[in-house]
This record gives C-alpha cells, structure tokens and sequence, in this order.
C-alpha cells in the first residue's frame, strides 16, 4: 500500500513539475514574441521619414565659401535609419569656379555617406558647357554615382557620350569634370566626323 502512495506521489509531482515547465515555457515564448512584434514596430517606425520637402533646392558650398554646387527635385525624402535621402526628378548642377558648368538630370536618386556621393537611376543625362577649346558635351545612361565634392562621376552600365560631332558607347565610363579626363571602360565604339577640308 505503501508503495503504491509513493509511486502515486511521484507520477503527481513529475506532472506538476512538467505542467509548471510548461507554463513557464509558454510564457516565455509569449513575451518573447511580444518582444520580436515591439522590435519589428520600432524598426517600421525608424525607418519612417523624418522630413519630405516639396520642390527643394539645396546648395553646397565649397571651403571657398562660394556655391559649388546645388541639389534640386521635385521632392526630397529623408529617413533618420541610415540618413539617406531618396530624391524624385533630381538635378544635379555644378557651379565650380573655373570648371564648365554641367548639369545631371535622372528620374530619381539616393543621396548618403554624409551628402557626398548621389546615385542617381532611370534616364540619367549628363549636359557639358562648352568652354574654351572643349566643345559641349552630353553623356547618357541608366545609372550613375556621383561624387560633387570631388567632381567625378562613374558608371558600370552602358553609356553614350557626345562631344563635338563625335560620338562615343562603352560599357562603363569614369569621368573628372575637374581634369576633363574621360575614361570609357568595356567594349565600345567611336565615331568621328570627317576633318574639314583646308
């Protein structure tokens, strides 16, 4: 009879035991899904715009203290998380003294690493001034980074560069407003015009 007690408290007490592990464990994995829901909100929630400017126009000044170059679009959007903002229709326009003005223009781009570099996508067109002896020049893509601070741009896609009555394809291209330099990369053709006849 004894026995039977004792076997009978055992089984009792391992159930118990069993089912107080199991509310404990239930609980547990309650708070830490309450926990993983809080975290995925708070990740939305930083990853919400901070500031959206319509129409913006924003101008960069070199240690001169003069404008180097200004940052226009349609709308501006800011997001505190990596502190980078996305741009609709930018604009790009350089205004280093010295050097020919030249004006980017894209259907939208990303501007990070602390405002000096801007990717821009979609349709990205690259208007040269003519100055001195260098005549006018357009360049065209799909994508394109740009450095203004530095005044360089570079591109692993396929890009077409007019100057002049030349024409010019690659399958990537860097380029240094600063220096002029214009260096196609991959594969590509060129096209000149027939000299003048003297």
């Amino acid at each position: 009879m004894r026995k039977e007690k004792t076997a009978h408290r055992w089984r009792l007490g391992l159930t118990l035991t069993a089912g107080v592990l199991f509310a404990f464990g239930s609980l547990w994995l309650v708070q830490l899904l309450n926990r993983s829901a809080d975290d995925m909100q708070a990740d939305l929630r930083a990853n919400e715009p901070d500031y959206i400017i319509e129409q913006f126009s924003a101008v960069r000044m070199g240690k001169d203290g003069k404008p180097s170059y200004i940052v226009s679009g349609d709308k501006l959007v800011h997001r505190p998380i990596d502190d980078a903002s996305d741009i609709d229709k930018p604009v790009v326009r350089n205004m280093a003294e010295g050097r020919p003005p030249m004006d980017i223009h894209a259907a939208r781009a990303r501007v990070d690493e602390n405002n000096t570099r801007v990717t821009l996508k979609d349709n990205v067109r690259v208007d040269r001034a003519a100055s001195g002896k260098s005549a006018a020049m357009v360049m065209t893509t799909q994508a394109m980074t740009v450095y203004p601070d530095e005044d360089r741009m570079e591109t692993d896609q396929p890009v077409q560069v007019v100057q002049g009555g030349a024409s010019m394809t690659a399958q990537g291209m860097r380029a240094n407003n600063a220096t002029r330099e214009v260096h196609l990369q991959g594969r590509g053709t060129l096209v000149m015009p027939p000299k003048a006849q003297p």
